[in-house]
């Protein structure tokens, strides 16, 4: 199974690209999983619909080719963060061309506050549903104080957080399955 790992933020130490690399190590057996870097990809433009840029029809074709999707989102003023939504909006458009479309996902984030991001994966399920994909409801991903979650390379160091990324990757791969049947 093809899992694709997207992070919502483009900062160096990244919690979530830290929660990624995580959810990569702890995916099971036999799930291969790969991570799509945003920092490519412009701010959309419908008038470049008929013809992306190069990275969006890389980003596309990855959604595409995987089995399932893994969102790691900061939480940006109570919300998500414009670079995620603004790859969202590129890989469903233009309209009726939707790489989004019946997609298994899983949310997760890590945030310092005590939230854990999830006021912003509350509205990425609100982007999803339009796009008619399918997110994963439990168990849920929502890593508060994330500052005493990792170290200073923004590798996740906290046991029980790293529970609860496996099981909800299991979650997913199960939810994978039968949605493909």
């Amino acid at each position: 199974m093809q899992i694709l790992g997207i992070a919502g933020s483009l900062r160096k130490a990244s919690y979530n690209a830290g929660v990624l690399r995580a959810a990569q190590q702890l995916a099971p057996p036999e799930v291969t999983f790969n991570t799509f870097d945003l920092s490519p990809i412009p701010v959309y433009n419908q008038d470049l619909d008929a013809t992306p840029p190069a990275a969006v029809t890389q980003f596309k074709t990855a959604i595409r080719a995987a089995d399932a999707i893994v969102i790691a989102t900061p939480e940006y003023n109570y919300s998500v963060p414009g670079i995620l939504k603004n790859a969202i909006d590129w890989a469903s458009r233009p309209y009726g061309d939707s790489a989004w479309l019946n997609k298994p996902i899983a949310l997760m984030g890590a945030s310092v506050g005590t939230f854990g991001t999830a006021r912003a994966q509350y509205h990425l399920r609100q982007s999803f549903i339009f796009l008619d994909a399918y997110v994963l409801n439990q168990p849920e991903v929502m890593i508060s104080n994330a500052s005493q979650r990792f170290d200073k390379d923004g590798n996740l160091t906290d046991d029980k957080t790293k529970e609860f990324i496996k099981a909800q990757l299991e979650a997913l791969v199960a939810w994978a399955r039968k949605l493909a049947k």
